[in-house]
């Protein structure tokens, strides 16, 4: 199993974590998150600056301190009071707190793409500035490079501190993080090798990063892919910032945080791929003042309920040839009304290529069920689609939380992939593909239990009758040995006095 899915897995990420989570004390998780991961940052920006600043060195040309030699390599450039051997000398002091917020200042006004996002606010008194300077001396003493590429291992913990804070926020997580299950398993669907990369409610950015892993693990160029994201939360926009830096990708989040049914940040965009988590069931979007807009082209989307909308304004930033792969509850694959109108006209258009159940608990904001929908505008499988069952995949990593391994992922795929291609991928109580007529003859429900029945039981070999003999054979021993036990329980209690 993989440690990119299975968070119990994980080494020295958590290692790392762990030890940094001592700062936390009283502080709200969702503050918190913000101060932990400026620290990691902060410690990954300056370890690259660092590297190439040795090798400018090194060749002696006297550039060590040129800025652009590291803009070149699309490398931030830290400056000396910002770089961590600064930092670490102060780790101590009881300043530490301004040294940090200083050095956040000094590398926005370096780098331009930095402006305005990283955390400035470790002076505050709150933050108890012994436990800060432990954890700049933590990083400091860390041996990176015995565990792999240190910027690698930052970019990772970087990864599993969002995961963690999440699990620590519990409802309030759904704003800023998508189970790694879920987004692997939508990247490995749509397999986005390159184009234009959306995702309108893009969180902290885990579906852009999973994509650039997707391609590279694929010996792809993730230069290939153009990210194109927003976000309505200020916070998480900036973490979303943070961590396609971390992981060298640059993309168009927007001009900053912003509602993207109001403020759509991209709105010629086509994408040739859309990856997406919407809030479930969003209830105050404001769609009573948006009942013309152009997105509509299905249907008006209640105003009650957002999922329709999401899922409409996704299609209508598709590319010709675009794909989409989204996040609903599963209300949305069966309610009547208006979304049930909007859906069915959804499906006469030929855009529904797959629809999967996912299995429960797979996230931490919510225990509702989810499922997947797959979109394609241009499907080659026409008139057709491919309903999976996967509720019954995946194991639980503690008593509240679920996840699915890399076999399991690969299991949802394939079955995806072999239905493009036209194979055979039926399998009773699993996987079914129907037709425009079956779906009509359901009334446009597409909850994949409806289609895919229930899975065989194989035959014994021993005779109905024979069975049923042998089954109230056993039923009657059981009865007469319960029987049994009811007297002696009597007994027992008339003994000591007392009557049952």
């Amino acid at each position: 199993m993989s440690a990119e899915i299975n968070s119990a897995n994980l080494g020295f990420e958590k290692e790392i974590f762990k030890a940094a989570d001592k700062l936390r004390g009283n502080i709200d998780a969702a503050e918190y998150k913000n101060i932990v991961l400026g620290l990691i940052f902060l410690k990954y920006i300056s370890d690259s600056f660092i590297e190439r600043y040795e090798e400018l060195v090194a060749e002696g040309d006297g550039f060590e301190e040129d800025r652009d030699e590291y803009l070149a390599e699309n490398i931030f450039f830290v400056p000396e009071e910002a770089r961590w051997d600064y930092i670490s000398k102060h780790a101590t002091q009881p300043d530490i707190g301004k040294v940090i917020d200083e050095a956040m200042v000094s590398i926005e006004k370096e780098n331009d793409r930095l402006s305005g996002i990283l955390p400035k606010n470790y002076a505050r008194p709150e933050l108890d500035k012994r436990r800060l300077g432990e954890v700049v001396t933590l990083f400091d003493n860390l041996k990176l490079k015995e565990h792999g590429d240190s910027k690698d291992i930052l970019g990772r913990t970087y990864e599993y501190a969002i995961a963690q804070f999440a699990e620590q926020e519990g409802k309030r997580a759904g704003e800023f993080y998508t189970p790694s299950s879920i987004v692997r398993t939508l990247v490995e669907i749509l397999e986005p090798y390159e184009g234009r990369v959306y995702d309108p409610c893009c969180g902290a950015g885990g579906m852009f990063v999973q994509s650039a892993k997707f391609v590279e693990r694929k010996r792809g160029r993730v230069n290939d892919l153009s990210i194109y994201g927003q976000e309505a939360n200020a916070n998480t926009w900036k973490l979303a910032q943070m961590n396609l830096a971390i992981h060298g990708l640059e993309g168009d989040l927007g001009q900053g945080a912003a509602d993207t049914f109001y403020n759509n940040q991209h709105p010629s965009m086509r994408a040739d791929y859309i990856l997406a988590n919407p809030p479930f069931n969003m209830s105050d979007w404001g769609g009573d003042k948006l009942a013309e807009d152009g997105r509509w082209q299905y249907g008006t989307p209640p105003e009650g309920n957002a999922n329709f909308a999401w899922m409409q304004h996704m299609i209508y930033h598709l590319a010709p040839n675009g794909k989409l792969g989204l996040v609903l509850a599963n209300g949305s694959l069966s309610s009547s009304g208006r979304e049930g109108e909007i859906r069915a006209n959804i499906i006469k258009d030929d855009l529904v290529e797959a629809v999967i159940s996912m299995p429960e608990r797979l996230f931490y904001s919510t225990g509702i069920p989810v499922s997947l929908w797959i979109i394609n505008k241009n499907k080659k499988q026409k008139r057709k689609t491919l309903f999976i069952d996967a509720r019954s995949l995946g194991h639980m990593v503690s008593r509240a939380h679920r996840e699915l391994s890399i076999e399991d992922i690969d299991k949802i795929a394939n079955a995806y992939h072999q239905f493009v291609k036209g194979e055979d991928v039926q399998k009773l109580g699993y996987v079914h593909e129907a037709d425009l007529e079956e779906i009509e003859q359901n009334n446009f429900v597409l909850t994949p239990g409806r289609y895919v029945g229930l899975e065989e039981v194989e035959d014994d070999g021993i005779p109905f009758d024979e069975k049923m003999e042998g089954l109230t054979a056993e039923l009657g021993d059981l009865l007469s040995e319960s029987h049994k036990l009811e007297e002696a329980i009597r007994e027992q209690l008339g003994g000591i006095g007392f009557d049952l």
